[in-house]
């Protein structure tokens, strides 16, 4: 599902947690009427108790403060940490409460990361509330405003408003959010949509980049931290390339949190470096970062291109056509290309047995996987 394209936006580029968390922080320190919070990430540490640190003092100020977690990838908040946030105010609701009942319906996760403060400012990305987001992780978000946010907040409050959501938090605070996003004259021309899914049921996102994938005409650039691609995006990677379209990955290398997904993707190098793909692993930390580009149109978000995301997960991109902001998401690229280690196709193709073996194994595991239902 996706929104309209809405003319007068801003966005801002922010590139790793040093640029994005200061700005985050400073929006909630600012807020007058509400705080919106959706995450999948939260465990108790260091981020996250500066966050409850912010959302208390806001929610003790008078602003309504909307805090909305995946239950299962909150299950590492501490006890004490939630009951910290309900003392000061924070209205908290769980997405998807994990049950016995039936287990498959445990594998929807709300994937979203959003932060909306006032109803005129929000922040997404790949970020979380979980120390890696310090340091170890790289990480990219995007600062959002104008009429474009309204859709964010209409996207938040129908999950929260939603019989998948549960918890303590009332359903009804979301009916008098107020959204007042202005347009920005100096910004005519910046042009952006929010972008969503869930799971199987609707594949917006995934629609949307395979037509990129297909009307580019110089370069499609992807960045995602699990390439375990479907078959469908990995014959659109390789048709644009054939087709000359100047088609760039850039992957995790050795530094990933889940070494069994790097594998699995891995089994498709052979057939995108043959077909003029260039392949880049990033080495100097674990790239969390999702955000992609084909001529001027650039996404990011939440959402990996993996099977498992666009299979189960909800996810959320926002998606810009500027020429301006596209300039500078083709910048961050290159940068991070030069943080990295291309992948050469002879090599590859003369890697070791055990690699090979490590790709079937982790392959197989992946096809198990992506067919419950």
């Amino acid at each position: 599902m996706q929104g309209n394209w809405r003319d007068g936006n801003r966005f801002t580029l922010l590139a790793e947690a040093r640029q994005f968390l200061p700005e985050m922080f400073k929006a909630i320190e600012s807020a007058r009427e509400s705080v919106i919070l959706e995450l999948y990430l939260m465990e108790s540490g260091e981020l996250s108790h500066s966050l409850i640190d912010l959302l208390g003092e806001a929610a003790e100020r008078g602003v309504t403060v909307l805090l909305l977690l995946d239950d299962y990838g909150a299950m590492g908040l501490e006890t004490a940490d939630r009951e910290r946030l309900a003392k000061r105010g924070v209205a908290i609701r769980y997405f998807n409460p994990l049950a016995w009942q039936s287990l498959t319906r445990n594998l929807t996760r709300d994937h979203r990361k959003l932060l909306v403060i006032d109803g005129e400012v929000a922040f997404t990305g790949g970020f979380g509330a979980v120390d890696a987001f310090l340091g170890a992780w790289y990480e990219v978000a995007v600062r959002i405003e104008g009429p474009v946010v309204a859709d964010w907040v209409r996207l938040f409050s129908k999950l929260w408003d939603s019989s998948m959501s549960r918890g303590e938090g009332d359903a009804a605070l979301v009916r008098g959010l107020r959204v007042a996003p202005q347009e920005d004259r100096r910004m005519s021309g910046m042009l952006g949509r929010v972008v969503w899914g869930q799971g199987y049921r609707y594949q917006a996102i995934r629609r949307s980049l395979q037509a990129q994938l297909e009307s580019a005409q110089d370069r499609v650039w992807i960045c995602t931290p699990y390439f375990v691609p479907t078959l469908s995006l990995r014959n659109r990677l390789v048709r644009a390339a054939r087709r000359g379209v100047d088609v760039r990955l850039l992957l995790p290398g050795v530094d990933h949190d889940h070494p069994g997904v790097r594998y699995a993707g891995q089994r498709f190098y052979g057939r995108m470096l043959r077909a003029g793909v260039r392949i880049f692993e990033f080495q100097p930390s674990f790239i969390h970062a999702k955000f992609s580009l084909a001529d001027n149109w650039s996404a990011i978000g939440s959402c990996n291109f993996d099977h498992w995301n666009l299979q189960w997960n909800l996810e959320a991109n926002q998606e810009v056509r500027d020429v301006r902001f596209a300039g500078e998401v083709q910048a961050l690229f290159e940068r991070n290309f030069r943080a990295s280690q291309e992948v050469d196709p002879q090599r590859w193709a003369d890697r070791p047995r055990l690699q090979r073996l490590r790709e079937w194994l982790w392959g197989l595991v992946d096809s198990l996987l992506t067919r419950l239902r």
